[in-house]
């Protein structure tokens, strides 16, 4: 089973006064670029990038880059359009993420063996995280449906597929998870981020 990667660059970044949030730096190195490594080390290709900004094919040269299949439907929005255009089998990470490495996008991948979609453990509101998951193309038409009826909940369609967890003891096992699933959503996330690399030493 071939499974490919997606980055998703959604939501305009309102909180972070409207800039890409994946092209800042952390630790000296774009998000989005260490995010591609991160696919590239874990899959053995670059990944494709879901974004609507027109200068986005320019972002990294090179780079296969998607406009949303249904703009204006947020983060679920951005997983329809992975597994459509990856397509699917799919792992899929939000582009504010400066920490998710090779280990885990391989083992969400490997999760989908035996699930429709697979997604980690975390201490998130959820307690899982969509935006860092793995989905088969047999969630497609979940998804679709969901959109039809405008609930655009990122988990909303689980109880039509079959769904794995990649539990909190395996996460821990590829990195603290508080630091896997950081994300950067606002200026001082970004100076806490850059705090985080350097108490890591690095962004393993």
């Amino acid at each position: 089973m071939t499974v490919r990667g997606a980055i998703i660059a959604g939501g305009e970044a309102t909180r972070f006064g409207g800039g890409p949030k994946g092209l800042e730096t952390v630790g000296g190195r774009r998000i989005l670029d260490r995010l591609v490594d991160a696919f590239i080390a874990a899959l053995g290709a670059p990944p494709i990038l879901v974004a609507n900004a027109p200068e986005a094919p320019h972002w990294v040269p090179g780079l296969r880059v998607v406009p949303d299949r249904r703009p204006g439907t947020g983060a679920l929005g951005g997983i329809y359009t992975a597994v459509l255009e990856a397509p699917a089998p799919v792992v899929t990470v939000a582009w504010d993420m400066p920490f998710v490495p090779a280990g885990l996008i391989a083992a969400l991948a490997a999760g989908l063996a035996g699930h429709d979609a697979f997604l980690p453990e975390s201490g998130g509101p959820r307690g899982l995280e969509p935006l860092c998951a793995a989905y088969g193309p047999g969630v497609g038409e979940a998804i679709a449906g969901q959109l039809d009826r405008g609930d655009l909940r990122a988990v909303g369609f689980h109880d039509r597929v079959k769904v794995g967890i990649l539990s909190h003891h395996r996460v821990a096992a590829v990195g603290p998870p508080d630091l896997l699933f950081f994300n950067v959503n606002t200026a001082p996330d970004l100076a806490e981020a850059e705090a985080l690399w350097r108490r890591h030493g690095s962004s393993r």
